[in-house]
């Protein structure tokens, strides 16, 4: 098999001639460097491409960004008044610093903006198809409805919004999810095949099995139920402890499932997991990217792919990291050597 039909054998629960291993991006290995070559070679990896656009907020919004020092201020005008947005940028790293919405009544503001659908950029990913080909599997990266309060409130308002005004977050997904599911519309019409979903843990991590009824169930359902009728493949992301959640987000219908991370970084026991949902869905990962593929000796991270392999079977099972994306040439050679090792022992 290709890697790419070895992905999808596996993600529909068909025989695979090996389970897949795959590595989620390149982590910071260039593409064109000997490592980056070996590790789509020998590996499966899947690879996300956005389409350079934000399906919530839409085009032609009036905005103003100032830069002073190391904080970026943005300022998004609205009908019924200004939106503040600061990120500050140091030596190390950069990070948002003061969210738009500061109280649950700041999302009239947002909602009075006019939205024009914003336009969609699929060159990226239709030169990652072609460069990759069968040696891997490149999907569609888009955020759930629940991004939208999620990500424009900070966490604690996000949490404290759910608290005292649920009506307001319910209302703004309702919005998101129309506005989310145009957009994907359009992605399909144009040719994505597979699709990757984020966000769902805003939910599943902060709120809880009741946040995520309300907040995700209904919205990424109908969501996923759009991409599968256009016979598109979906896979969903959600990091965090998930035993809570866990039967909840095989209900959504998605075809693949990641990152399931093991303790104690996670709760999931692969096995246990696979008893619960491994039917329904394609479990992917439950290796930490960051503290066992990129830290720990080769024949020890191949040790424990070895227990993951025993635990899940061969089928629906992709042996995969926790989509980190900052693994290193180390990491990579650790996905190489597990790969190898499967291949062996196929």
């Amino acid at each position: 098999m290709t890697s790419r039909e070895r992905l999808l054998a596996a993600i529909r629960g068909e025989p695979v001639d090996r389970v897949p291993v795959a590595p989620f991006g390149l982590g910071r290995v260039a593409p064109d460097s000997d490592i980056g070559r070996e590790l789509i070679a020998k590996t499966d990896p899947f690879l996300t491409i956005g389409a350079g656009a934000d399906p919530f907020l839409g085009s032609g919004v009036p905005i103003t960004t100032t830069t002073e020092g190391g904080t970026t201020t943005t300022v998004i005008h609205t009908p019924k008044g200004d939106l503040v947005r600061r990120h500050r940028r140091t030596a190390v790293t950069t990070a948002q610093v003061e969210f738009p919405l500061k109280c649950p009544a700041d999302a009239e503001k947002l909602l009075s903006l006019p939205y024009s659908p914003p336009a969609i950029n699929l060159e990226p990913y239709r030169q990652w198809r072609e460069r990759i080909g069968e040696e891997g599997l490149v999907m569609g990266d888009v955020g759930d409805a629940v991004c939208l309060p999620a990500t424009w409130f900070s966490p604690e308002d996000f949490c404290l919004a759910w608290a005292d005004a649920p009506d307001v977050l319910r209302a703004l997904c309702a919005v998101a999810s129309q506005r989310l599911l145009g957009y994907v519309g359009r992605l399909l019409a144009e040719g994505v095949d597979a699709f990757r979903i984020v966000g769902g843990e805003y939910a599943s991590v902060q709120l809880g099995p009741r946040g995520f009824r309300e907040l995700v169930t209904p919205f990424d359902t109908e969501l996923v139920a759009l991409m599968h009728r256009h016979g598109a493949i979906v896979h969903y992301h959600n990091h965090g402890h998930m035993g809570d959640c866990l039967d909840l987000l095989a209900d959504l219908g998605m075809d693949a499932l990641d990152p399931l991370e093991a303790p104690p970084w996670g709760d999931t026991d692969l096995r246990a997991a696979m008893a619960r949902i491994g039917d329904r869905v394609c479990l992917v990962g439950n290796l930490d990217d960051m503290e066992v593929v990129d830290r720990l000796p080769t024949e020890q991270v191949l040790a424990i792919a070895r227990e993951r392999l025993e635990a899940a079977g061969d089928r629906h099972f992709v042996l995969g990291g926790t989509s980190s994306g900052t693994y290193t040439e180390r990491g990579a050679r650790n996905f190489i050597a597990m790969a190898e090792m499967v291949r062996r022992n196929a």
